[in-house]
């Protein structure tokens, strides 16, 4: 009786809870739940603060049962309408890009894009451009050809698109043999329709266009199988640009003109763009960290702020990466000694003690400028310009480039001695650079707050650039790695003392006037901070400021997303 007697008051006491807990209201229920997924919020949010989402991405690629590798070739266009009123033509380039039913690990994956050389004053332009893609699956692409007008100094016109779409592909597929089809020009300029409908009514000339493709299947690709990827032509580029020159102080050789006192200077800055040969290493995937608030806004283009900073990074990435009739374009054989000498040229050897950031695109898009104070464009991320925004990418950071004492040893070995830590003859700064890529080292790292690669995948990215580039030496090294930041410091003082003799650029292109020299003077007052945070207090003026082209836009976005719309083509083929 006893013990029945000392079990009642605990059994009554659970039954007082749990029939507390029954008569709660609903609206009770509410205020604890809310306040549990505060608390859960507030951990996440320090737990995101001391590691925050975003750098690798172990996500596999998904498998597909075969893929196949095609050879596409943009020949020619005809009839072209003229957007150039003084010079009665165009300067058209095509922009491509290929789709098909391959699975991707994310939906944000950039797409397969490619863009030829631009032909200046052309209506009836030859292109005889090839791109050749590895792993398109049996089940087909779809291929949009997208035909621009190029112009620097405002927003491209489209002059009209053309979409192919192919339905199955196998090693018996027929092709497409220099096949025409016709340009919608639904979704081209306005003004350059306009000009061309006037041509017409005064002669002979038709309003159609037409593009002529090629695509053939060259065999089966390699195993494994389940992406898409750029190989064959080793494509480069360089541009030039006196606007961002301008804005980092970067000037031109004998730039000054009329003495001291005269302010009319030439300012130019060069980045670069150089396709290595796929695939990249499927380990290399990283995506961007979103270490503060506004990041994943920007990257999403969500909210008011994060889409006029998005635009804002899309624009500087078009305004570093111009094109324009300095640009300069060229193909060397892949993972040869010309692709190593070409990418030595590029950088400029080991003259000046230069440093660079780069990034690498998940097709293999190796992107860099040189960087550094008074090379940096002072708006937001270096690396996030270098994507283009993109949210997924291979692998970003710096590297540099210096000259070995020994070619025939390791970059690695004790008794190696290197220019410009040391003064060694036969190069820079006395005489020209040896030509041989043994004779020099590329030191690569991880250095990107943005995407943060993962330090345990450097020796996949030294043995993909080992590839890439034959004889020359491959140093990978952790962001973190102290004798990397003396490395860096000696790059940094070797370019005080060599600085006068660096090469940048071209003399000049059309890009930029005399009004925006003045424009520019102002503007540079204002620190960069400052432009940001103004930027920031009033998006809808920064978006004029910024952008050039602005006024019209949303009827511009509006004709070419309809000219996104699906369109039939290549019936003669059977596709």
């Amino acid at each position: 009786m006893s013990e029945k007697g000392s079990e009642q008051p605990i059994s009554g006491a659970s039954g007082a809870t749990q029939g507390g807990d029954a008569e709660k209201t609903p609206h009770e229920h509410k205020k604890i739940a809310a306040a549990k997924e505060k608390v859960n919020k507030q951990q996440q949010k320090l737990k995101d603060k001391k590691d925050p989402p975003g750098g690798y991405d172990a996500t596999p690629i998904p498998p597909a049962r075969d893929g196949y590798t095609v050879r596409f070739t943009f020949h020619r266009a005809e009839n072209l309408p003229v957007s150039d009123l003084n010079s009665r033509s165009s300067d058209p380039y095509i922009h491509a890009t290929l789709t098909s039913a391959l699975q991707k690990r994310h939906k944000e994956d950039p797409e397969m894009i490619m863009r030829t050389p631009t032909i200046h004053k052309k209506t009836d332009p030859e292109w005889e451009y090839k791109w050749t893609v590895a792993g398109v699956p049996s089940s087909g692409f779809r291929l949009k050809c997208r035909i621009y007008d190029e112009d620097p100094s405002d927003h491209d016109d489209r002059l009209g698109n053309v979409t192919v779409f192919v339905g199955h592909i196998g090693p018996n597929w027929r092709g497409i043999k220099e096949e025409s089809f016709d340009i919608k020009k639904r979704m081209g300029s306005k003004r350059a329709y306009m000009i061309r409908g006037c041509a017409v009514m005064f002669s002979s000339a038709h309003m159609g266009g037409r593009l002529y493709l090629s695509a053939e299947v060259l065999g089966e690709s390699d195993p494994p199988h389940g992406r898409m990827y750029t190989i064959a032509e080793t494509t480069w580029t360089k541009h030039y640009s006196p606007m961002i020159g301008r804005i980092a102080g970067t000037k031109a050789p004998g730039s000054s003109q009329g003495g001291q006192d005269s302010k009319t200077e030439k300012y130019d800055f060069q980045a670069n763009q150089f396709q290595l040969q796929g695939p990249v290493p499927a380990e290399l995937y990283h995506r961007f960290v979103e270490f503060k608030p506004f990041v994943k806004g920007m990257f999403s283009k969500a909210g008011l702020r994060g889409r006029v900073l998005n635009k804002a990074l899309h624009h500087q990435h078009a305004r570093v990466y111009n094109f324009s009739n300095t640009t300069e374009y060229g193909i060397v054989p892949p993972c040869s000694e010309e692709a190593s000498l070409q990418f030595l040229k590029m950088v400029h050897y080991d003259e000046g003690g230069r440093i660079f950031t780069y990034v690498i695109t998940i097709d293999g898009l190796f992107r860099f400028t040189e960087t550094g104070k008074e090379f940096g464009i002072d708006l937001l991320s270096k690396h996030t310009m270098h994507s283009d925004v993109n949210i997924y990418i291979a692998c970003s950071g710096e590297f540099f480039v210096r000259r070995l004492k020994h070619p025939k040893q390791s970059a690695e070995s004790p008794t190696q001695e290197t220019h410009p830590n040391t003064d060694l003859p036969g190069g820079p700064p006395d005489s020209p650079p040896p030509q041989n890529p043994s004779n020099y080292e590329l030191v690569i790292d991880n250095d990107s707050g943005t995407y943060r690669p993962k330090g345990d995948l450097l020796p996949l990215l030294n043995e993909f650039l080992s590839r890439q580039f034959p004889g020359l030496h491959i140093v990978t090294k952790e962001c973190t790695d102290e004798k990397l930041t003396k490395m860096k410091e000696g790059q940094r003082e070797r370019k005080k003392k060599e600085g006068k003799n660096i090469q940048l650029v071209q003399n000049s292109d059309d890009e930029i006037s005399s009004s925006d020299e003045e424009r520019l003077d102002d503007h540079t007052k204002r620190g960069g901070k400052a432009r940001i945070v103004g930027a920031l207090e009033n998006p809808k003026d920064a978006v004029r400021d910024f952008i050039p082209g602005e006024k019209g836009r949303k009827e511009r976005e509006k004709r070419e997303t309809e000219g996104d719309q699906p369109e039939v083509e290549g019936e003669r083929s059977g596709v």
